[in-house]
């Protein structure tokens, strides 16, 4: 059982059921195998890293075996493990994980969001009172929910029915996360538009993210196949739960606290959500007072930060001329990548959790399946 679903939790989902109401190239590597060590076969590296307890071990081995195929990655024993680790911590690999007390969580927060949305709680539950295509009412599909899955396809059963679902919600899942991977549906939608998806789609690519065999295929992407200057596999994972590069886009982040001396959101996000010129984010009015030092355009800077989610970024001015001054000024190269400073939030957390904690705990996972391998 996973300890956590990544930042953006499936339960900003149950707004789906407020709704039902109302590079691989720059992976690093641990060593320079030579001919004398380099495992025989990436079949073996994958069914060495799997763990014991793992059921239909074949079914998974051959899904990951195509997934870093059809991608392009040589499934070296670090990637390997690395896909292991995030697989474990989000799913303990099981393909639709089962979620305990998972009826529960959702009536409370279908309750939150609907005093949210100032709609009468006692109107939602109403509705939910309605049969459903199953013969059973929503309202019991819930309590009897196990997985997202499950929850997913109560509120796609709803909005095909109910007229006023698909008026208020246009028919958009809120169940994001999917998979044994826990993928988000987005990342794979944008990646599948540049990338055809190689294998048949019965129904749609976020359908797919459920799939075992879809879900390990857009994971390793979301994983690995980006270049990014990370020197431990700690930031990928990170990246993982929080987008990628945010790891190095916190570590930007950090040398522009350093060289204006305010204290920053080292968070990874670089511009605010409605990306007004006019109304710049904590990040942005930061680079801004450093303009004549750095000799550029409040404009230039804006574009220079619009390539803040592509490896484009490493490229500009903006970035090259922060580090070059924040190396200068500290006597020493400064970090290019950091832990993001993220706070998880969803309705299964009961406890402080982040960004960070994500990370260290996939990565003690890497460290412990890379030790086992070599043993």
């Amino acid at each position: 059982m996973r300890d956590i679903a990544p930042r953006r939790s499936p339960f900003a989902l149950l707004s789906a059921l407020l709704a039902l109401a109302s590079l691989a190239g720059c992976f690093p590597e641990r060593g320079t195998e030579t001919p004398a060590t380099k495992p025989a076969l990436p079949q073996a590296i994958i069914n060495a890293a799997l763990p014991p307890t793992v059921s239909d071990r074949a079914g998974w081995a051959a899904d990951l075996l195509s997934g870093f195929d059809t991608l392009g990655i040589e499934p070296n024993r670090e990637r390997v493990c690395a896909v292991v680790a995030v697989i474990e911590q989000e799913s303990g690999f099981h393909v639709d994980p089962v979620i305990p007390n998972l009826g529960a969580i959702a009536w409370r927060e279908i309750d939150v969001r609907a005093q949210r949305a100032f709609i009468p709680s006692s109107l939602v539950h109403s509705v939910l009172q309605l049969k459903s295509s199953t013969g059973r009412s929503y309202s019991e599909r819930i309590d009897h929910a196990r997985s997202e899955r499950e929850l997913s396809d109560i509120y796609e059963d709803f909005i095909a029915a109910v007229p006023l679902g698909r008026t208020l919600f246009a028919e958009s899942n809120p169940i994001r996360t999917r998979g044994p991977m826990q993928v988000n549906v987005a990342f794979a939608e944008q990646f599948a538009a540049h990338k055809p998806y190689p294998y048949p789609v019965k129904l749609s690519i976020a359908d797919e993210v459920f799939t075992r065999r879809g879900s390990l295929y857009f994971g390793i992407a979301h994983l690995l196949d980006y270049a990014a200057p990370y020197d431990r596999t700690l930031y990928r994972f990170a990246d993982y739960n929080a987008g990628q590069y945010a790891s190095r886009n916190a570590a930007f982040q950090s040398a522009v606290a350093r060289l204006t001396k305010t204290a920053l959101l080292e968070d990874g996000a670089l511009l605010p959500h409605d990306n007004n010129l006019e109304n710049p984010g904590g990040t942005e009015a930061a680079v801004r007072t450093l303009r004549g030092r750095l000799n550029l355009s409040e404009r230039a800077m804006r574009s220079d930060l619009e390539q803040g989610k592509a490896q484009d970024f490493e490229q500009t001015a903006l970035y090259q001329r922060v580090f070059n001054a924040a190396d200068l000024q500290g006597g020493h190269r400064v970090p290019r990548a950091i832990l993001p400073q993220i706070e998880l939030h969803s309705p299964k957390i009961a406890r402080k959790l982040s960004t960070a904690w994500y990370a260290k705990r996939v990565d003690e996972r890497l460290n412990r399946c890379l030790s086992e391998k070599s043993e």
